[in-house]
């Protein structure tokens, strides 16, 4: 952790996804890391992904409620109990953004729409991550835009689509979702092409979430910096 601390100045926290760590452990997480470290949390499961998705099977831990009230965005108290527990891990990592991914059944529905509203009241840059098709349409690009919500895409899957003050993307491999895949040289020169073509916001995260992450990373922002941009 302390070597992370030194070479990169934030970080994508994936545990909060799969569990509610302790208090004492975020803490220590916060206390250890540079004042000027950024945490971007990724939100607990239960308000995305039903407890049928086998990304439940690292969850240990009690739940309250319904196990049928859990994930897809539903207007329920277990999902807003899941939502709570999220603000609670980004209070404590001093975190003011959070990560959403929608799993890929994650349909766009008026439910979906009004819980996210509801989530949007917390004091916090909402991104979300779609999988499924419905999302990507004039309704939501407005509504997000409306709302100040960040549409995080893979730049290399879907075009990127300004709706808030940030772009943040996260790549997967190409040609599907190839968490094996190693980034090339050129795979580089298309990131930068699509930077440089963005000209209404001035920061653009890009998160490597694949098996080659610290390299991809550390390769593209020396590529990044070659070309005259500033890269963290």
């Amino acid at each position: 952790m302390k070597k992370y601390f030194r070479e990169f100045k934030l970080v994508e926290v994936q545990t909060t996804f799969y569990n509610i760590p302790r208090e004492s452990t975020l803490a220590k997480w916060r206390e250890e890391a540079p004042n000027d470290f950024e945490f971007i949390v990724k939100a607990f499961q239960g308000i995305t992904h039903p407890i049928t998705s086998p990304t439940w099977r690292r969850y240990r831990g009690e739940l309250p409620g319904s196990r049928d009230g859990y994930g897809l965005l539903k207007h329920t108290d277990e999902v807003f109990w899941s939502w709570e527990q999220t603000l609670k891990i980004c209070n404590l990592l001093k975190a003011n953004k959070v990560l959403i991914q929608l799993p890929p059944k994650c349909t766009l529905t008026n439910e979906a729409t009004e819980t996210i509203r509801e989530l949007n009241k917390a004091d916090l840059l909402l991104i979300i991550e779609p999988r499924h098709s419905s999302w990507f349409n004039e309704e939501i690009i407005t509504l997000f835009r409306k709302e100040d919500i960040v549409l995080c895409v893979d730049p290399f899957k879907n075009k990127p689509i300004t709706t808030s003050k940030i772009h943040y993307w996260r790549l997967h491999g190409r040609n599907g979702y190839k968490y094996g895949y190693k980034y090339t040289e050129k795979d580089y020169e298309e990131l930068i092409a699509l930077i440089n073509s963005i000209r209404d916001t001035k920061e653009v995260y890009v998160m490597f979430n694949n098996k080659y992450m610290y390299i991809d990373a550390t390769t593209f922002r020396n590529f990044i910096r070659d070309e005259g941009l500033e890269a963290l």
